[in-house]
């Protein structure tokens, strides 16, 4: 069997993990998480950086981080994970859901104005299987309406995009906040986890009272404060210290991991685009202002009857391949609460997009496999 997913560990995780142990040191916020924070700050240019027990929970922190109350607004993409608004949901906010380009899942930037109202409060862009949104786009419209930016760079670790200026900007370090996952699906893991970026100063120290259960027990251990209470709103967001310390063994791989399964994404590219036409089947396309991070390997047919037949005829030679998300203005949850509009893009990748397997360990001859059962 040829699985969709391996986690891949680099054998440095359990060292770690003994290490955060034996420092008596393990309910979080110690050596490791800050080891971990620390490295996303100076190598991509993120702002503050926290760490959390998922991305879901970075999320949430971001929608109490802009005080969205009941009625409010965000606009994001239907085809997403149910973490991205469910975010914003608890916190009563109605959910607008814009629909995805031709070419790959993303928001269709040229929809977000006209969703736009009085009560819109922010703009989430996803950028899926780690391919940059136009953020040049959304930051314009967002400033020209005074709307909050968050990112769900869920998949998008060590991934870039290059604005119109010509500069070079890590994903998540664009928009006011944005969230990671570490999920074991992820390019690097901790099993569960995810991380908050605060690139606006003005979030910084309410992210930390949030963060520790809305206390400001973190001040209080840097000696900023005589004592420590509770300030404000919050939960129990932070990982322990046996999740970063897996994490760590991870960020020190990032470059090894990140350059086999790019090797693997660009093989599996070149031998798919040999038979793409003849079966009919569209290829991820990449934006000129986005790089690749080899999250995922996804191709998309004409029909979901289409890929009905490649998913059964893949798992008959014991090969697991997956379709993604379901649109979510369609959901059993949300339907009633949409507001009507056709999302054809959403709803035919929904019906057509299927994930191939992708992993650190994967080899070229399992994606021969894989490809020849497209033939």
């Amino acid at each position: 069997m040829i699985p969709f997913n391996k986690p891949y560990l680099t054998g440095k995780e359990t060292e770690y993990i003994t290490d955060a142990v034996a420092s008596g040191k393990i309910s979080g916020n110690g050596k490791y998480t800050q080891k971990c924070q620390q490295f996303f700050e100076q190598h991509y240019g993120f702002g503050k950086c926290l760490l959390t027990t998922s991305c879901t929970d970075a999320l949430e922190m971001a929608a109490i981080l802009i005080g969205i109350q009941p009625g409010d607004e965000v606009i994001m993409p239907s085809y997403t994970f149910v973490s991205t608004p469910n975010a914003f949901v608890l916190r009563g906010a109605k959910i607008v859901f814009a629909d995805s380009g031709t070419e790959n899942p993303n928001m269709d930037v040229a929809t977000i104005e006209a969703l736009i109202t009085p009560k819109t409060k922010a703009i989430v862009p996803v950028h899926y299987a780690g391919i940059a949104c136009d953020m040049d786009a959304i930051m314009d419209i967002a400033k020209r309406h005074n709307l909050f930016v968050i990112e769900d760079a869920a998949q998008a670790i060590e991934s870039f995009y290059t604005g119109k200026d010509g500069v070079k900007k890590a994903l998540g370090s664009i928009g006011h906040l944005a969230a990671f996952s570490f999920h074991e699906t992820k390019n690097i893991i901790s099993g569960e986890g995810g991380m908050l970026a605060i690139n606006d100063s003005q979030f910084v120290e309410r992210a930390e009272i949030i963060w520790e259960k809305g206390t400001n027990r973190s001040a209080f251990f840097r000696g900023e404060v005589d004592k420590y209470g509770w300030v404000d709103i919050g939960s129990s967001f932070l990982p322990s210290e046996v999740i970063a310390a897996f994490l760590w063994a991870q960020i020190e791989n990032i470059l090894a991991i990140q350059n086999k399964r790019k090797q693997l994404w660009q093989y599996y590219f070149e031998k798919m685009q040999l038979i793409a036409d003849e079966i009919s089947i569209q290829l991820p396309k990449i934006p000129e202002y986005a790089t690749n991070n080899a999250h995922m390997f996804f191709v998309s047919f004409e029909s979901l009857e289409q890929r009905t037949h490649y998913i059964q005829k893949l798992k008959e030679k014991d090969i697991l391949a997956v379709f993604h998300y379901i649109s979510l203005h369609s959901s059993p949850y949300y339907h009633t609460k949409h507001d009507g509009r056709v999302l054809t893009n959403s709803d035919k990748f929904t019906d057509t997009l299927l994930r191939l397997p992708l992993f650190f360990e994967l080899t070229e001859k399992e994606i021969d496999r894989i490809v020849a059962c497209f033939n």
